[in-house]
């Protein structure tokens, strides 16, 4: 049943454009629970159950309270890594309590509607402090319309039981509280169900039917009956509580009550022993204090990767050095020396790396990690020697054979005169890599030179430690280029000398003398991403003072990055567009498609897939699959993977929905193919930015999945934000459907406002190339 019309919630004042989780749509989360000094037993018995059962569930939890102790704040906050606190407005609900002011349940009951006054989140999952939580909530973390609940057990299916709502941004609104507020003041509600009463009268059987076992009332157990095994929410309804004796009767359920009444350090214990998914912070957050105790290795690796995971890599090696490793023990010592290389301590990460190579499970990855070492200085033989001891351990181990391919046929870099070159920074991409990355630096190069061989360009690889001998190398150029892609991201090859994508240390990069140019580079954190932010801002700040020209891809990003800079510097932060947007205008002797293939080409990505979907990854497959149903009347749908990891969609939508794709591996495409296929279909539907970027830039109409800012940003700086949408949008398929129709009726208006949209970034292009061939000459 679906809850009964309520109006749209006001929109909320417009979000600046670096709001991440305004522009991706991803939805907030959070439970809230009314807590005070009476019921904190219970409520620190239900933290602890929500841990316990849901290891892998960390949303924000949100604290209403009335006055609470600091030491019971504080005894809060050891029990939840991401909990904050709101008072509530006591005085105003005594006019809703028709004389039972001294009623202390009647008002608890209140003081819970001020949930309702809740504007940040999209979605609040209310829990009672008599509740103890025995099961999975993904049901109720996946839930996106109405307001939901369980029918009262007694009173039928007409009313709700309010202990547990999952409500939605529609009902957390100025509109929908204001009706709350008018049957309170007015009474107009059953007195003996309080809270629940005036719910009840607004919502008239208007809501989201639960199952039972997400609120299963106590009283359903009388006569001392066992807690039903599937129950997920145990709920102590009633004036006797675990904590004050229970009552007579419910034994066996009081038991489950008293799983969760234990000490910080058992539950510490407790968690990090359970098995299946931890949640990185709740494993941070109890696995740091356990470490701390009791030096337990296995449990600081865990920390460790839980760290390395959230980009927090000098967080990683700080728990690693607080245990003692034996030698034998394979997997911390790799651990280790994974976040020893990440914050470049090079020489302690390979004694790490080689202790753990004596482990043949181990053995692999580690042996990848030392050819890495080895390839970040410079040292090519020893790479490759070890990326083959690596295959040899595992000829699967893909890292492996990644850095072997990588040291063999290594191109010459110089074939013409130094003093004609510019250096040029960039991530080089490899075989079967991204494929937008592997077209990014040519893109780069065209907007400078035709000629975008190595005649005209020296490369440095981003991901290379920059030393003495590199900065010789460019110091003999006439300049050097940095770009393009999204280097500003802290975690695709983390370093300790920059905290981005270029291996640079400061003293080296002060000593490059000859002109920087900063071209098309883009802020390329995700929501919910963080740098580490003072060895970020340092040396950002001298890369702009150093550069001659600096220039970002979108004004997201200019508005990122002017934000951790000091004022003197916002001027230099300037608008460059991407180069792969203005390929038609780049390209030599670029032909249009006289005739286009009849192929609607769709792809989605996958690396830090928690970031991009939340909880909303089974719901974007049901959208798509119904997508792809509908859009196959307007062409042929096809799977277009920019990555091997791309593929999956295809597979998901096979496996879950019965719906097949072909697959386009586009990782194996060389620059002028992955141009050419994106030119002749008539409408791609990407996720990725350069599946929007690219396709774009060669003059195809666009779609953009929106499950990270950077598509927003660039959706924004062409004036067409309706050509995304997002991943969580709660109509997507019906979204998707109509705008790709709409685009594919008039093909030809299409192109042409494409044409248009890109010929405004071809001016600002032609614009800054001025400036550049001032600084850099040719």
């Amino acid at each position: 049943m679906t809850a009964t019309h309520i109006a749209p919630a006001e929109p909320r004042t417009a979000a600046p454009a670096t709001d991440a989780s305004a522009l991706t749509g991803k939805r907030r989360i959070a439970f809230a629970s009314f807590v005070d000094e009476n019921y904190l037993p219970g409520f620190l018995a239900l933290l602890r159950s929500l841990a316990l059962s849901n290891p892998g569930v960390c949303e924000d939890f949100i604290v209403l309270h009335d006055d609470l102790k600091p030491s019971s704040v504080a005894s809060i906050r050891a029990l939840h890594p991401r909990v904050s606190f709101r008072r509530v407005d006591a005085e105003h609900y005594d006019s809703y309590a028709k004389g039972d002011q001294d009623n202390y349940l009647v008002r608890k009951a209140y003081f819970i509607l001020d949930v309702f006054k809740i504007r940040d989140y999209d979605t609040v999952i209310t829990l009672d402090t008599d509740m103890v939580v025995l099961g999975s909530l993904s049901e109720l973390l996946s839930l996106r319309e109405g307001l939901a609940a369980v029918p009262q057990f007694f009173y039928g299916q007409h009313k709700l039981n309010s202990g547990l709502l999952v409500i939605q941004k529609e009902y957390l609104s100025d509109e929908f509280y204001a009706r709350i507020d008018h049957v309170g003041r007015t009474g107009a509600y059953e007195l003996d169900k309080h809270d629940q009463g005036i719910l009840n009268a607004v919502l008239d059987g208007g809501f989201v039917r639960l199952d039972p076992k997400y609120n299963f009332v106590k009283r359903r157990l009388s006569g001392d009956l066992a807690v039903p095994e599937d129950t997920a929410i145990l709920h102590f309804t009633g004036r006797h509580k675990p904590w004050q004796g229970g009552e007579s009767g419910y034994d066996k359920a009081q038991e489950r009550w008293r799983e969760f009444d234990m000490t910080d350090a058992e539950l510490h214990a407790a968690y990090v022993a359970a098995g299946g998914t931890t949640h990185r912070d709740l494993l941070v957050h109890f696995g740091t204090p356990y470490v701390e105790r009791t030096g337990d290795v296995d449990t600081a690796r865990r920390v460790a990767l839980a760290h390395i995971g959230a980009g927090d890599y000098q967080a990683a090696v700080d728990i690693m050095e607080r245990v003692h490793i034996p030698v034998d023990e394979a997997w911390p010592h790799e651990v280790y020396g994974h976040a020893l290389l990440a914050v470049s301590r090079y020489d302690e990460a390979k004694a790490q790396l080689l202790l753990a190579t004596a482990a043949p499970n181990r053995a692999a990855t580690a042996f990848a990690r030392l050819a890495l070492i080895s390839w970040v200085h410079g040292e090519d033989a020893a790479a490759h020697k070890h990326a083959v001891q690596g295959l040899t351990v595992d000829p699967t181990h893909r890292a492996s054979r990644i850095w072997h391919q990588r040291t063999i046929g290594m191109p010459a870099q110089q074939s013409g005169s130094a003093a004609e070159q510019l250096a040029h920074v960039a991530f080089y991409m490899d075989r079967q890599g991204n494929a937008g990355d592997k077209l990014l630096p040519e893109s780069v190069r065209l907007a400078f030179d035709a000629d975008t061989t190595n005649r005209r360009w020296h490369s440095v690889h981003a991901h290379r430690l920059f030393d003495e001998a590199a900065l010789e190398r460019v110091n003999a150029r006439r300049g050097m280029v940095i770009g393009g892609g999204g280097l500003f991201i802290p975690d695709t090859m983390p370093n300790g000398n920059s905290a981005w994508q270029w291996n640079v240390p400061d003293e080296l990069l002060e000593r490059i003398d000859v002109p920087i140019a900063v071209y098309a580079v883009g802020f390329n954190a995700f929501d919910g991403q963080s740098y580490r932010a003072q060895r970020f801002r340092e040396s950002l700040r001298l890369l702009v003072e150093k550069s001659a020209f600096f220039g970002l891809r979108n004004h997201g990003s200019i508005e990122k990055v002017r934000a951790m800079l000091p004022a003197h510097l916002h001027d230099k932060v300037r608008f460059q567009p991407c180069p792969t947007t203005v390929t038609r205008q780049l390209v030599a002797d670029w032909q249009d498609p006289v005739k286009r293939d009849d192929t609607i080409l769709i792809n989605a990505a996958y690396d830090r897939a928690a970031l991009r979907f939340g909880h909303d990854y089974g719901y974007f497959l049901a959208q798509m699959a119904k997508a792809v149903r509908e859009l196959g009347d307007l062409g042929e749908v096809q799977c277009v993977a920019h990555s091997l990891d791309d593929e999956r969609i295809a597979f998901d939508l096979r496996r879950e929905h019965g719906v097949s794709l072909p697959v386009i591996p586009m990782y194996d495409f060389e620059n002028d193919e992955i141009r050419e296929l994106y030119a002749r279909t008539r409408l791609v539907i990407g996720m990725r930015g350069h599946a929007g970027m690219i396709p774009f830039g060669c003059g195809t109409p666009i779609i953009s999945l929106i499950s990270h800012p950077k598509m927003a940003y660039f959706l924004r700086d062409i004036e067409r934000p309706e050509w995304g949408v997002s991943v969580h949008d709660r109509n997507l398929a019906e979204v998707l459907v109509e705008r790709s129709r709409d685009l594919l009726a008039d093909h030809a208006k299409t192109v042409a406002d494409v044409h248009g949209r890109q010929q405004e970034l071809w001016k600002i292009t032609q614009a800054n190339a001025a400036d550049l061939r001032t600084i850099l000459g040719g």
